[in-house]
């Protein structure tokens, strides 16, 4: 086995030598990565051991226990998740195949787990297969997986429209009217000039579209006076936030754009090298992806003197992440890049002048790539003629939930949320979550209100909920998604999103009583002030705004206050299963 993995291990990182990449080909090729290959890795990429296993123990996506050959993870998001119609799909698929959630059915044949949202909100219940989408699911889908599964049916023989993903653009604007023709902003760049096109990104006031807002133009000229032995461009295309779609479509119908957006920034900023981070949910781009790069190198668009400009050399390589939505944080993103776990960085220094390897770094989304490839194009002026005050220009949202036509809606700053719910069609709306769990969750009372980074900021998304919808169910599963999603490194992230979870866990059962909710705020409080990054400091946020907003919510399901808070005999039964015992003597009445 040891010739094997080291045979393996040296095809692969002759290939791609990023550490994410070569372990991922390991456990593609073995369903696992063991002690061994991680040993062996390690001596091969000169690493610490013990750096290489923490990787493999931080990603979600990288297992040290054989999965099955066909590995099935069903979303559970809101909008994409495995509930249809009040069926749940997950747990039908498991009966139809004998399987048990987080397990591999003993044949190893196939395993089943869910995973949090991957991205396809606008396609109904979701599921990967071996990492491929498949959406739309309903009951008769289900036995029609199954039914491949069980008789070991390739993938490449399954049909092939199940694997088609419609990118849905419902409202166009300035960006998504129309793809640029390839090099069209390279040469506007070179006609202008790296300081006129930095120039240009500054003038125009473009701000990123991750959501904080932070000045795109000042980001850049930042890391553009930075010292360093060389400069770095990155873009963030790891979108967790549940909710939120956009990239997928962007990578697929404008990655032309995204690139050279990324390629006006390195000729801008002094870069030679940039990288796409894509996260693992859309790893089924990736071919996609290499394809447009391999024609932007041959069209002279990358690589060595591009456009015949002497001294501007530039390429892009594509890292794959494994599953963390923590990835999404710049410099938990950039330590995943040099192949560490995803946690971030103590700030400052910040990438722009302490990046990636060390160096000054430009990270943006995919998003603000490509308005800044229109923007060298077009203009400064013509971007300021769209959005209002301080949010200038236009923004690409996810629409999802409870709508008829959920999609890419592309509208300049300054539309109000009550606009966007008539144009997607939703009927009766109880409540709205803009931006994703991390942000904000309004009420009908607040639907005039405007999305620009004056009043409702937002990275791109609004999951919308009817006056069917259990609200608290909602909160309950974006509370689990916070748990789920710590990295682990401070304690009141790491315990604190844990706290809540089982709070309002308690609270749904029905066996909350007023002092569990009182609690449930002061951790909340706890969380959002003390922990160390944005992933903590957000994920109180769906309670606390449910708390003000919908208090009723939370105060129906609680038990009067004379009764207990605590279960003590449902705390026993993990004692029963052990002792084998559930007579009347091990039950307290």
């Amino acid at each position: 086995m040891t010739d094997l993995l080291r045979s393996v291990i040296t095809r692969i990182y002759a290939e791609s030598p990023y550490l994410l990449h070569v372990l991922y080909a390991l456990q593609r090729k073995f369903l696992h990565i063991s002690d061994e290959a991680v040993r062996e890795v390690a001596a091969h990429l000169d690493l610490p051991t013990s750096q290489v296993d923490a990787v493999v123990e931080f990603y979600a996506f990288f297992h040290k226990i054989p999965r099955g050959r066909y590995d099935i993870l069903f979303s559970n998001c809101t909008s994409c998740g495995y509930m249809a119609g009040g069926v749940d799909l997950m747990a039908m698929f498991g009966r139809r195949l004998g399987i048990a959630v987080g397990k591999t059915r003993g044949d190893g044949l196939v395993s089943m787990d869910q995973t949090s949202c991957i991205g396809m909100c606008d396609h109904g219940a979701a599921l990967l297969v071996n990492g491929m989408p498949i959406t739309s699911l309903d009951g008769p889908m289900i036995d029609s997986i199954a039914a491949l599964v069980e008789a070991a049916t390739p993938l490449e023989d399954w049909p092939a429209e199940w694997f088609y993903v419609e990118g849905n653009i419902r409202v166009s604007g300035l960006l998504l009217k129309d793809d640029l023709s390839e090099g069209i902003s390279l040469r506007a760049m070179l006609a202008l000039g790296a300081v006129g096109s930095l120039s240009e990104i500054i003038q125009s006031g473009l701000r990123g579209r991750g959501g904080a807002g932070f000045s795109t133009g000042m980001k850049w000229q930042l890391c553009r006076d930075a010292q360093g032995a060389a400069h770095y461009v990155v873009c963030n295309a790891d979108e967790g936030e549940p909710g939120t779609f956009k990239d997928r479509v962007l990578l697929h119908s404008y990655a032309d754009s995204l690139f050279e957006g990324m390629t006006v920034c390195a000729f801008a900023i002094g870069a030679k090298q940039g990288y796409l981070y894509l996260r693992a949910e859309y790893r089924y781009l990736l071919s996609h992806l290499q394809s447009v790069l391999t024609r932007r190198r041959e069209l002279g668009l990358l690589g060595v003197g591009i456009l015949g400009q002497p001294g501007f050399s530039f390429d892009i390589d594509i890292v794959v992440g494994a599953g963390a939505y923590i990835c999404g944080e710049e410099s938990a993103l950039i330590e995943s890049l040099e192949g560490k776990r995803g946690i971030p960085r103590v700030r400052p220094p910040f990438p722009v002048t302490h990046g990636y390897l060390g160096q000054p770094t430009v990270v943006n989304n995919v998003e603000t790539f490509i308005a800044a490839a229109h923007i060298v194009l077009r203009g400064s002026a013509w971007f300021r003629a769209v959005g209002t005050g301080k949010s200038v220009g236009s923004k690409i949202l996810s629409i999802s939930g409870d709508c008829a036509a959920p999609g890419i809606y592309e509208y300049p700053f300054g539309v109000t949320i009550r606009q966007v719910l008539d144009d997607c069609g939703a009927k009766d709306v109880l409540a709205v979550q803009i931006g994703g769990p991390s942000g904000t969750l309004i009420n009908r009372a607040e639907f005039d209100r405007r999305l620009d980074f004056d009043d409702l900021s937002t990275g791109g998304s609004l999951m919308i909920f009817n006056q069917a919808r259990d609200l608290l169910a909602v909160i309950v599963n974006f509370a689990h998604f916070f748990a789920h999603e710590s990295c682990g490194f401070c304690t009141p992230c790491r315990v604190g999103t844990t706290l809540l979870k089982n709070g309002l866990d308690k609270i749904a059962g029905g066996h909350g009583t007023q002092y569990d909710l009182d609690e449930m705020q002061r951790i909340a409080a706890l969380v959002k002030y003390r922990s160390h990054c944005g992933l903590g400091q957000t994920a109180a946020n769906p309670i606390l705004d449910g708390l003000q907003r919908f208090p009723q919510a939370f105060e129906q399901r609680l038990v009067h206050s004379d009764e207990p808070h605590f279960d003590l005999d449902a705390a026993l039964e993990e004692a029963r299963q052990v002792s084998h015992r559930d007579d009347t003597a091990a039950h307290i009445k």
